[in-house]
């Protein structure tokens, strides 16, 4: 516009003073052809950004792809019908509704990254490639749903991923199009369906607990049985743990413990006066040790 405004106004000034010289006519005529000669010469100048290529046609006939920068075409025997954006695009693209392999109505979100590679496939190639590459991958992901299962679409979609970009690659490549990713963002299920997974998950964790707890109190009773066979070959060691049980009863709980008499058979205490002076010495020690942490002596009587 501004080249078209510089000519044309050259023009009307220089028809403007030659006026007087050459008439009305004449100075029309030069005022008329500064108009044309500023379209014709704005018309041929094209300006394209870094990202763009222009496809130049002659008379209906590719002649070439221009840009980015500054370039020049014939007004009239050239047009630019496409400017092709050459950056990485993003489209996305879903299927509702879709019955997986095992007849299950899935809706999925999914997000294509592509990118024109060659131009003139893609304007020349295909009418609208931006329409067809969608269509193209609704299509695709529709196609890939219906032979995976539910359970194979909720664990692993990256390999639906992989698979979805292969085919929609090879769909798009006569295009002059290449798809460099493909990324799955969500699978919804309908919510009946998943109450019942959900409660199908629940079950599988209670029953896997349970499994753990019953090996849990196997390996226990194992321990215990190794236990009773070593006491029972080794009397020595019945006596010693019978003493720790009955000395740890008395630290911590009380002086009072209602003990077997064959424990204290085994212990060899051999009347009470023996367990009573055990229990005396272990409250002497409660004591001694209560005194030491006060920093004052008490004494008192049994």
């Amino acid at each position: 516009m501004l080249i078209f405004v510089v000519i044309f106004g050259t023009g009307v000034a220089i028809a403007y003073a030659m006026n007087p010289q050459l008439g009305i006519v004449e100075s029309e005529g030069i005022a008329i052809a500064a108009f044309i000669i500023g379209l014709a010469v704005s018309s041929s100048i094209k300006i394209a950004d870094p990202w763009d290529k222009a496809v130049v046609l002659r008379l209906g006939q590719f002649r070439s792809l221009k840009g980015p920068g500054l370039f020049f075409i014939i007004p009239i025997l050239d047009t630019i019908p496409y400017w092709v954006d050459t950056r990485v695009i993003t489209t996305s693209f879903k299927a509702e509704k879709t019955l997986t392999k095992d007849t299950v109505p899935v809706d999925v979100d999914a997000v294509l990254f592509w990118k024109v590679l060659d131009p003139q496939k893609a304007a020349l190639e295909v009418a609208d490639y931006m329409l067809a590459i969608n269509w193209a991958a609704q299509t695709a992901l529709r196609d890939v749903i219906g032979k995976t299962m539910l359970s194979d679409m909720l664990e692993g979609r990256d390999k639906i991923s992989n698979i979805l970009q292969k085919i929609i690659d090879e769909r798009t490549e006569p295009w002059g199009i290449h798809v460099n990713s493909v990324e799955v963002k969500d699978v919804l299920i309908p919510p009946a369906l998943e109450n019942a997974m959900s409660m199908q998950a629940q079950a599988e964790r209670e029953r896997q607990a349970r499994v753990i707890l019953g090996d849990s109190e196997r390996q226990v009773a194992e321990k215990f049985g190794e236990a009773a066979l070593t006491y029972a070959n080794n009397p020595v060691a019945l006596h010693l743990r019978a003493m720790n049980m009955l000395y740890e009863g008395l630290k911590q709980n009380s002086t009072i413990v209602i003990v077997p008499s064959s424990a204290i058979d085994t212990m060899q205490l051999g009347s009470m006066a023996g367990l009573t002076a055990l229990t005396m010495g272990i409250g002497q020690d409660k004591l001694n040790k209560g005194s030491s942490e006060n920093g004052t002596l008490q004494q008192s009587k049994l």
